[in-house]
């Protein structure tokens, strides 16, 4: 730490350590936002989805480069296009800035974009002050983050029964597993997979021996009649968490779901910013949040959307995202309250793609365990990637909206 004791960089007056976190003199950088770049990332082959991965750049006018990750090129252009010029280090005012600079709230999709420019103006403001970005969100307050799998890659095993025994014995939490049916099985059965995904759920739970060593996705797929018969029957077997029992785009319908079952249920990968959440968290209608980044609209949202969970004993597994989002959720979970957190790892262990260092993300015996670099602790070689445009000056257009006389920012 004595390394940080007075840090005098460019752009920046006086940045001087107390108690181990360093202080600007002023709640200003001197810093601009001179150009944002976005990137495809390579490999990725659904560019339009809504959990885009595109790779984004912030560059001051001083060279320091910050990235984060999500959103497709249209929304994340109309967010670069209102920040040129403006303080890097303003990350809550810029959020609310993007956030309240349209007539209209973002939607789901502008949240991804929204939350992939603050991701790095969270990883830029960590590499001015040199400093991991959990030390800016308070520090640590735990070692690692568990983990659970959906699939398990390294197995050699034929079955689902054997695939999760490895899983856990390679010192993961929990084995993670969808319904049966769906993904092309047309036409989808209701009755006779409801019936097909409680069998194989009892296969699995004798084979890893109980203990809420694993846990299902219904994604959604089920009507009420036959997601109360499978929670029914999975009551007794004791899951870690029962997911999407029903379809998201109605909240208040947990409300007979959870006066109709008692397993664990966890809501939200497909949910955005905390006013989605709100409603399943004020009347303590799920056990676990699903949130994710960059889905949320960025690290701050998240941290939010945590503390009000906590305030209700809910826990919190962050759907899996792209890799550097991921690298971002252990700063969050690694500095969040402690309440119960797990992260999902699509396969077993996270994906290293090649235009990223090797290390940037430090996973062993199944658990992702914090690291002291500087921002994200991610490097990102663009030119392994293929830029898709840069923007170095603001839209013509207005953005309305309006400032208390104290200077915060009002909607319009």
């Amino acid at each position: 730490m004595e390394r940080r004791q007075f840090l005098k960089i460019g752009g920046l007056s006086s940045v001087a350590l107390f108690s181990g976190i360093p202080f600007s003199s002023h709640a200003r950088s001197d810093f601009k936002i001179k150009k944002i770049r976005y990137y495809a990332a390579p490999g990725y082959n659904k560019p339009l989805f809504n959990q885009a991965r595109g790779i984004v750049e912030i560059e001051t006018d001083s060279g320091l480069i910050g990235i984060g990750e999500g959103g497709t090129p249209d929304m994340v252009k109309q967010c670069a296009e209102m920040l040129i010029g403006e303080d890097p280090f303003r990350i809550e005012h810029l959020w609310q800035y993007l956030y309240r600079g349209m007539f209209y709230p973002p939607g789901r999709e502008k949240l991804h974009g929204v939350g992939a420019i603050e991701m790095a103006l969270w990883d830029l403001k960590g590499k001015a002050l040199n400093v991991p970005v959990y030390e800016l969100l308070g520090g640590k307050t735990r070692n690692y983050v568990e983990c659970y799998a959906t699939g398990f890659r390294k197995s050699n095993a034929s079955t689902m029964e054997g695939k999760a025994q490895d899983c856990l014995e390679a010192g993961l939490r929990c084995y993670r597993i969808g319904p049966t049916g769906g993904n092309g099985d047309l036409p989808f059965d209701f009755y006779e997979n409801s019936k097909k995904t409680i069998e194989m759920c009892q296969k699995l739970d004798k084979a890893v021996g109980g203990s809420g060593n694993w846990a299902i996705d219904l994604h959604t797929r089920f009507d009420t009649t036959e997601a109360i018969k499978i929670c029914d029957a999975l009551e007794e077997l004791e899951p870690y968490f029962v997911e999407d029992i029903i379809r998201s785009e109605n909240p208040e319908v947990y409300k007979t779901i959870r006066n109709m079952t008692k397993v664990p249920i966890a809501v939200g990968e497909q949910f955005g910013d905390r006013w989605d959440s709100n409603v399943l968290m004020e009347n303590h209608l799920i056990d676990y949040s699903r949130v994710t980044l960059p889905n949320t609209g960025g690290i701050s949202e998240i941290k939010k959307i945590i503390a009000i969970g906590e305030t209700h004993y809910i826990g919190i597994i962050p759907h899996f995202t792209g890799p550097l989002s991921t690298a971002a959720l252990v700063h969050v979970l690694g500095s969040s309250s402690p309440t119960r957190c797990m992260i999902e790892l699509a396969g077993g262990e996270p994906e290293k793609p090649s235009y990223f260092n090797e290390d940037f993300i430090d996973f062993r015996e199944g658990k992702v365990h914090l690291n002291d670099r500087p921002g994200l602790g991610v490097i990102f070689s663009p030119e392994k990637a293929s830029l898709l445009f840069e923007v170095t000056k603001n839209t013509e257009f207005t953005h309305p909206y309006l400032k208390s006389p104290d200077g915060a920012i009002h909607n319009w």
